[in-house]
């Protein structure tokens, strides 16, 4: 297929992308008053490791079709987020690199799930490994100790029985075949990235259950939103599941609602209780 750039695109955004920036937002000194916004052409070829004569030639909708590695030390240098950097890929006639699963929590997010206490709210990447829960899921779910596969849910449920017993025995089937099919769908979208190869390739040598599903190709992003939790303190939680993604997609937000005409909201009101006490310390102490 023959490569299509948008050469007055390219040469726009370049432009633009350096006028918004400062010398400080790159670690470059201010230096004498400037006469134009933001960088310098030179301070953009320097940061990005090329001629100033190339970069001039880029911006000017002239010279070669710029490289990958290029196209990516352009974006380093421009200090672009991931939309911004698939969108110059796009304008130089490029596939934008995979986009790997995300471990950051921005701070707004954060700040979001964290008012919601009255709900058991999980924060995963899409490998499942879970970054961040709150205290009720501590108490529905159960706390997460440990780094990296102690916190991965997919691992857990078929290398770990003590996770299933939070669940009654005849939705197992349901619960392993999502697992499977939603990893199914992140290895495909991800394919040859180590994390998520090397977490597969884990699982079919530990477990024979996920050998026999993994081998049945089943694809689909999961969609399980009745979840049936049982806890020793209140019985059995009919909660539903609602999955919301970041703008890159590679963390996800679980938040467990109780169904209606249930007694699901008053069970959770009274964990919520439980589980605080459990946390404080007593007088005595």
């Amino acid at each position: 297929m023959e490569r299509v750039i948008d050469r007055d695109g390219l040469a726009d955004f370049l432009r633009r992308r350096r006028e918004v920036l400062r010398p400080a937002d790159v670690g470059l000194p201010e230096g004498v008053r400037r006469r134009t916004p933001g960088l310098r052409r030179e301070e953009v070829a320097q940061l990005a490791g090329m001629s100033t004569d190339y970069y001039s030639r880029l911006e000017q909708s002239r010279g070669a079709n710029p490289s990958e590695p290029i196209v990516a030390s352009l974006a380093r240098a421009l200090r672009c987020d991931l939309d911004e950097r698939d969108h110059l890929y796009h304008l130089a006639g490029l596939t934008p690199p995979l986009r790997r699963a995300g471990r950051h929590i921005n701070p707004g997010l954060l700040a979001l799930v964290s008012r919601l206490t009255d709900l058991p709210v999980v924060i995963c990447t899409d490998l499942d490994e879970v970054l961040w829960q709150n205290d009720l899921a501590d108490v529905v779910i159960g706390p997460l100790l440990g780094e990296g596969r102690a916190r991965n849910l997919t691992w857990l449920w078929f290398t770990d029985p003590a996770i299933r017993r939070i669940f009654p025995e005849e939705d197992w089937d349901v619960h392993s075949a999502s697992h499977v099919a939603d990893l199914r769908a992140t290895y495909s979208r991800r394919m040859g990235d180590r994390d998520i190869t090397e977490l597969v390739e884990d699982l079919v040598a530990h477990s024979e259950e996920f050998r026999t599903l993994w081998d049945l190709h089943e694809v689909a992003v999961r969609r399980l939103p009745r979840k049936r939790f049982l806890n020793s303190e209140v019985g059995d939680l009919d909660l539903t599941c609602e999955t919301l993604l970041t703008p890159a997609a590679d963390v996800r937000v679980r938040a467990f609602l109780p169904i209606e005409g249930t007694d699901a909201r008053e069970k959770l009101d009274l964990l919520r209780v439980i589980g605080t006490q459990s946390f404080e310390p007593s007088p005595s102490d």
